[in-house]
């Protein structure tokens, strides 16, 4: 996805939000801002969000010499999270369709994010998140997709928010890998936050070796773009993913809830949407025409 003109004041937006979280020197915080508005200006709208995202938060960090300014925050949403769990487990025992509510709750999970919704409150969120109807549903497709696949790669999103996905994958019952992020960048969870939420007692966790707001694919690490390339079966968590992997031309399953108005439009959907929207439609009729234009070619040689 490409960045709008929408996006500039919320680019400044975050840039203050973490340089408050980083320091309390209000000249420095000033100085950060004069700084990221003269790196917007030079920034090509073609680079997606979560690029711009990484160079604002690096200049963040570089000029605060806070590395981790959403350390405690992270923790302390995880522990929230996990508060939660037991009763999250609870509705799963009851559901008619345990792998349909599974998803709801990952997807419930997506609410913990501090860039779109600073002030949320994750037990109201949830709940509120819980009872809501998808705007875009593709379970079908997802549940047979899944009992065709071998294993899943499962793309994490932020802190806290690993607790939901680890119930996704209990539900699953596929072998897992789940990714974080390479570094600390905004509440993104790193390994360290996915080992808190528990996911290693039910998935293999790896980096993607990249440190930005997504799945930056051109900065990712070779292990993970391996990982990646070969995998039948992949789950993208989030609006930072979903801006860095929404033009690639393989099958992969969106679980996020649109939480502002740029990424609703883009999607076609209203801001506040949950949805399980899957990117397979277009890879599958370019097979489909290849194989037919292969068809007739073997026909006409014959």
């Amino acid at each position: 996805m490409k960045t709008y003109l929408d996006c500039l004041p919320c680019f400044l937006s975050q840039a203050l939000r973490a340089a408050r979280m980083a320091t309390g020197d209000e000249k420095k915080i000033k100085d950060i801002l004069d700084e990221v508005g003269m790196m917007l200006r030079d920034i090509p709208l073609e680079s997606s969000p979560p690029e711009i995202g990484r160079l604002i938060y690096h200049k963040v960090c570089e000029m605060t010499g806070n590395p981790d300014p959403y350390r405690k925050l992270k923790t302390e949403s995880t522990k929230e999270a996990l508060s939660l769990y037991p009763a999250l487990k609870n509705k799963i025992e009851k559901s008619e369709d345990r792998l349909y509510t599974a998803i709801k709750i990952a997807i419930a999970g997506n609410v913990i994010d501090v860039v779109a919704n600073w002030n949320f409150d994750i037990r109201h969120d949830v709940d509120q998140a819980l009872n809501k109807d998808f705007a875009i549903c593709d379970y079908k497709e997802f549940k047979k997709r899944l009992n065709e696949a071998r294993e899943v790669l499962y793309i994490g999103d932020n802190a806290g928010e690993c607790v939901f996905d680890r119930i996704l994958i209990e539900e699953m019952k596929k072998p897992t890998t789940y990714v974080v992020r390479g570094a600390p960048i905004i509440n993104d969870a790193t390994y360290e936050d996915a080992l808190q939420a528990g996911i290693n007692k039910v998935a293999t966790i790896i980096s993607s070796g990249t440190d930005g707001p997504g799945t930056i694919l051109g900065i990712c690490s070779e292990e993970f773009k391996r990982v990646y390339e070969h995998s039948d079966f992949v789950i993208s968590k989030g609006q930072g993913n979903y801006e860095a992997l929404s033009n690639e031309k393989r099958p992969i399953f969106f679980l996020l809830k649109a939480k502002c108005q740029i990424i609703a439009r883009d999607i076609g959907v209203t801001e506040g949407d949950i949805l399980l929207k899957g990117m397979f439609s277009r890879r599958a009729s370019e097979h489909g025409s290849q194989d037919a234009d292969e068809k007739t070619q073997r026909e006409n040689a014959a």
